[in-house]
């Protein structure tokens, strides 16, 4: 089955339907099926936590990680060693654009298919936008913005100014210009873009339960850890799979180059930067995410937190707590 989705198109694996559907099932399966994201800054066990969930209940991996659905960006981002278990890896080339709207798209029948198998889904990834789009059925999700709309409002900006823009923001949507970082000229003008775009059909789920986890390391901890990782993914052969990607033509500046640390390791390729330097950078760039992902988390709503000093940190056993007390809570 092929899914057309903006920017390429998501072949799921498998001939006939979502693959990833039909392994075996467990004896401890959850009712009524639930849809569970495992969130939490980079580093801090996500996989380890949604893997030992699924073990225990047989749910199916969603990838929720922005940079894992490109082929070949396999070491710097991390990517699951036992990527047959998850879903939406891989999906598209580097250089093609991907974003919420398609991820969306490529997850919705996935959801279904288990829903009507009765069986629960963990969405496990960094990207918490994607999953909060999903879990709370955005409405305003649409396929692309209208490049002529698009050409309009910067066309203006130019010539107006952003003041002119941020007024008529604030004039038409009181409320959306509140929640608009006014003083960036592209956030200005997608709200308008959206407002000004035809609307678009609300994300319905199957009625599962819903549940977000998010993992909180300590900060110190969490930092060391990023720092030794780094170490470990060029140690496991990072900079050569940026030359592979390079030898293919992916470019420096393609979607899927994005990911942290691929545009240094070019620059370092290049003789632009020393390897100290390069390691310095995806350092500086990692603790920087991890922060982002931490203070995105805090305006998160209806979240179970994991939160313990380092020596109490243990992602596995608390994925098979989890799955304990919601057996309990269901009787």
């Amino acid at each position: 089955m092929r899914v057309r989705v903006l920017g390429g198109t998501v072949v799921p694996r498998g001939p006939a339907e979502p693959a990833g559907l039909s392994h075996p099932r467990p004896h401890r399966v959850l009712t009524p099926p639930a849809l569970i994201a495992v969130l939490g800054p980079t580093g801090s066990g996500k996989s380890d936590f949604a893997e030992a969930l699924a073990d225990r209940t047989g749910a199916l991996l969603l990838n929720a990680d922005a940079f894992q659905v490109f082929r070949g960006l396999d070491i710097g981002t991390n990517k699951p060693r036992d990527r047959a278990r998850y879903e939406l890896l891989d999906l598209v080339d580097p250089q093609e654009p991907f974003g919420v709207v398609p991820w969306v798209q490529a997850a919705l029948p996935l959801l279904a298919q288990a829903y009507a198998e009765g069986r629960s889904v963990i969405l496990v990834g960094g990207t918490g936008f994607y999953v909060r789009a999903l879990m709370d059925e955005f409405a305003d999700l649409r396929e692309a913005p209208d490049p002529e709309l698009r050409a309009h409002f910067m066309a203006r900006e130019q010539a107006e100014g952003l003041a002119a823009l941020v007024a008529e923001l604030q004039s038409l949507a009181p409320e959306t210009a509140a929640q608009t970082d006014l003083k960036n000229p592209v956030r200005v003008r997608r709200a308008l873009e959206r407002l000004q775009a035809a609307p678009a059909d609300p994300i319905q789920l199957p009625p599962f339960t819903r549940h977000k986890l998010a993992l909180l390391p300590d900060s110190e901890w969490l930092n060391e850890r990023l720092v030794a990782r780094t170490a470990q993914l060029l140690a496991q052969g990072w900079m050569e799979e940026v030359r592979d990607l390079l030898a293919r033509g992916v470019t420096k500046d393609a979607p899927g180059m994005r990911a942290i640390g691929y545009r240094n390791i070019v620059d370092h390729l290049q003789g632009e930067i020393s390897l100290t330097a390069l390691i310095d950078q995806i350092n500086l760039a990692t603790r920087q995410y991890a922060k982002r992902q931490r203070t995105w988390l805090r305006t998160e709503k209806g979240l179970v937190s994991y939160q313990r000093e380092r020596a109490q940190w243990n992602p596995l056993a608390w994925g098979r707590d989890w799955e304990e007390s919601f057996l309990k809570k269901s009787r």
